[in-house]
């Protein structure tokens, strides 16, 4: 049964269209992920479905039968309660029903009066009544419940009656969240529900939502969550809606497809559009009375045709490639007996660990661990209580800030990547921007305007200039959109450098990082693997022995192995290039192959044999060269 559904909802501000032709149906029970680049109205798109904001023209559904909730990025809470307080409001009508049953025990409680044994006898019933609507609501759990998920979601029971105003933003989300799991709505729309979350409430969270009986849409760029939860994928791209059966990998595995069956229908049209253009426009030229007749006649049949919009393409980051000035030496970091407390409360003791040249290493903990402290650290920028955090030889450190607190809010785009970077030319600076999609006159847009992503973006492109051959990253892939987030992941595998990360971006962890440190109260433990490896792992401790030797090997042993290792990820890295190459190459050749095609069409070329056959045989020779290109490119896979 269909609970919610959109047809042809459009949506403007002034000149700028938001959303155009909006169309889809959601049944009961469905759970479906809503992606797309930022920017796109995925929040607009939700605005419009809680009535916070109207729409220009189309038809909105949804069952009157069904309450719907939403949690927004923009958090509505009263400052003046507590935690617990602020959860309480959702069951208001429980405690409303429970301070009655008080009240009427009170009253059956005074003495009996025989007299009065009709009104004792309503007492009784309204009690009995009262009584059963308390037990079916949940009256008798509901105070468990709330213990339940707000611990699921992080927070320490002795956190509860912290009052709302001393909370982070973080916090604050994750109160938000609570109200709304706990009230149950049968349509919840989520915006971006895992940020501020660490790991472990992530995964509550993912489990919660599975076994949720109630609708759900999700805005989100968590892809592993999204793979999780998620039957179904709406992507919002340039204003319409297309819609696969499935989770978010599947969606991609649909899109591909359907973008070159889109691609190849759009490419035929065009030429037919073409070739009948040309048509006309020799009949024109003929100047007679009949070819200006003909003309006419095909320009009707041509105006008559539904022309194929061209297949969405995502607009993709293009500059991250990150380069080193120098290379370091084989020791990158080491960390001894390291220690660090902060208002008498410890966030790590006895932390000992090693970054050696290269790795890729992620640093994951519980909210509130020390992690970005930790970086701190090492950045020079606190002051460790015990212990030793020292930097290797020829080593630039270069820091991706989460808060973006390094960033001048009053300072322009162009002005803020420039002071950093003076030595570098108008063309050069304007060229970076540009490659991170900052074009035109929003270069001399103001920080202080700008989106969480398009600061992210700044802040990525300021690290790939300052060419440093070890990446601290700071939940880096927060705020960027997926299509950002895959092509920093592209941008890490590539790159001859050190990587150590903190993130909570499952996905990002399994494709970038190939070690990992969970940092604890009492120091970290290493997992030599992904994000995959490291929840196998933790379930079970023996199911990884090989990894296990390697401590029972020799130094020049585990040397020889680590240079083994970097030889076969060099040859990866060179082979990877070798293949981009072949493709962008392909790419080109099939280009020509069109071009030729739509010049074959041509009546100067078809009419003329000499013309025809050196254009076939320039066709046949490139068609060999793209198979040729295919046989080396498969060889190569």
């Amino acid at each position: 049964m269909v609970v919610l559904s959109c047809n042809n909802i459009h949506k403007s501000y002034g000149i700028e269209v938001i959303l155009e032709n909006i169309t889809f149906n959601i049944s009961d029970g469905e759970k479906v992920g809503l992606i797309g680049p930022n920017g796109a109205g995925k929040s607009t798109l939700f605005n419009i479905l809680t009535g916070k904001i109207n729409y220009d023209s189309g038809n909105l559904f949804i069952d009157k039968a069904k309450t719907v909730g939403y949690l927004t990025q923009h958090l509505s809470l009263d400052s003046s309660n507590t935690i617990y307080d602020e959860i309480l409001t959702v069951f208001q009508d429980l405690i409303n029903l429970e301070n009655k049953l008080i009240k009427l025990e009170s009253l059956m409680n005074e003495p009996y009066d025989a007299k009065n044994e009709e009104y004792r006898n309503n007492l009784i019933n309204k009690y009995t009544t009262c009584s059963e609507l308390y037990t079916n609501r949940g009256g008798y759990t509901y105070k468990a419940e709330i213990n339940r998920v707000l611990s699921g979601l992080g927070f320490q029971e002795d956190e509860f009656h912290d009052p709302i105003t001393i909370l982070s933003g973080g916090k604050k989300t994750r109160v938000a969240l609570c109200k709304l799991l706990l009230s149950k709505p049968d349509i919840i729309l989520l915006d971006e529900p895992t940020n501020h979350l660490d790991l472990e409430a992530i995964e509550w969270l993912e489990e919660y939502l599975k076994s949720y009986k109630g609708t759900i849409i999700i805005i989100s760029h968590d892809r592993y969550f999204l793979d999780a939860i998620t039957q179904s994928t709406m992507e919002l791209i340039n204003g319409h809606i297309n819609f696969y059966n499935g989770n978010y990998t599947t969606s991609l595995k649909l899109k591909k497809k359907n973008y070159e069956v889109q691609l190849k229908a759009y490419n035929m049209q065009q030429i037919e559009i073409k070739k009948q253009e040309e048509i006309i426009e020799k009949y024109r030229s003929f100047n007679r009375e009949k070819s200006i007749r003909a003309a006419e006649s095909r320009q009707k049949m041509l105006d008559k045709i539904d022309r194929l919009a061209a297949p969405d393409k995502d607009e993709k980051i293009k500059g991250i490639t990150f380069k080193t000035q120098i290379n370091s030496g084989n020791d990158v970091l080491h960390v001894e007996n390291l220690s660090k407390s902060f208002d008498k409360k410890l966030l790590f003791k006895n932390l000992n660990f090693d970054i050696k040249k290269e790795e890729k290493t992620a640093l994951i903990g519980e909210n509130g661990r020390g992690k970005t402290t930790l970086f701190k650290i090492i950045l020079g920028k606190l002051k460790q209580d015990e212990g030793l955090c020292k930097l290797g030889k020829n080593v630039l450190v270069g820091y991706y800030d989460q808060e973006q607190s390094d960033l001048n809010v009053e300072k322009t785009i162009i002005d803020e990547v420039w002071d950093s970077f003076p030595k570098l030319s108008t063309t050069e600076i304007r060229n970076a921007l540009a490659s991170f999609l900052f074009t035109g006159d929003d270069v001399f847009k103001k920080i202080s305007s700008l989106s969480g992503g398009e600061k992210c973006r700044i802040n990525l492109l300021k690290l790939i200039l300052s060419k440093s051959n070890f990446l601290l990253l700071d939940e880096p892939t927060n705020h960027l959109d997926i299509t950002s987030r895959e092509a920093l992941e592209e941008a890490l595998l590539n790159y001859n450098g050190t990587v150590l990360v903190i993130s909570h971006d499952r996905y990002f962890l399994n494709k970038s990082v190939n070690k990992i440190y969970e940092l604890n109260e009492d120091g970290a433990k290493e997992y030599l693997g992904n994000y995959t490896y490291y929840v196998e792992k933790k379930k079970n401790p023996l199911r990884f022995e090989m990894e296990e030797e390697q401590s029972s090997k020799t130094k020049t042993q585990i040397q020889h192995e680590k240079k083994k290792k970097r030889d076969l990820e060099k040859s990866k890295r060179e082979k990877n290039s070798k293949v981009k190459n072949i493709e962008e190459e392909i790419s080109n050749l099939e280009d020509h192959v069109l071009e030729l095609q739509e010049k074959l069409c041509l009546e100067e070329v078809y009419s003329s044999p000499e013309k025809s056959s050196a254009l076939n045989k320039e066709l046949s020779d490139t068609q060999n060269e793209i198979e040729t290109l295919y046989a080396d490119w498969e060889k190569m896979l």
